[in-house]
């Protein structure tokens, strides 16, 4: 009896609205991206040290995208719904 009522009442609704899953596939990109920043720097013969590994954009930028990007995410779970 309990079943079928709340089959009844029951209505299928989505935890976070259209605004929340746009922000989280923008959170998404952006921690693709840096760690998209993050890759290469190798040297083409193993036995060469190349120092590009040490440069700015994967040392300091990359990092802090993804940082950024998971924060974003934060943002999108918790951020409330808004009702029009």
């Amino acid at each position: 009896m309990g079943e079928k009522k709340r089959k009844e009442e029951g209505h299928s609704t989505f935890i976070f609205n259209k605004r929340n899953y746009k922000i989280m596939i923008s959170g998404l990109v952006i921690i693709a991206f840096g760690f998209i920043l993050m890759s290469g720097g190798g040297s083409e013969d193993p036995n060469m040290f190349s120092s590009d590994i040490y440069n700015f954009r994967r040392i300091r930028l990359a990092p802090a995208l993804v940082l950024l990007g998971f924060g974003v995410q934060v943002y999108a779970i918790l951020s409330n719904k808004q009702e029009k």
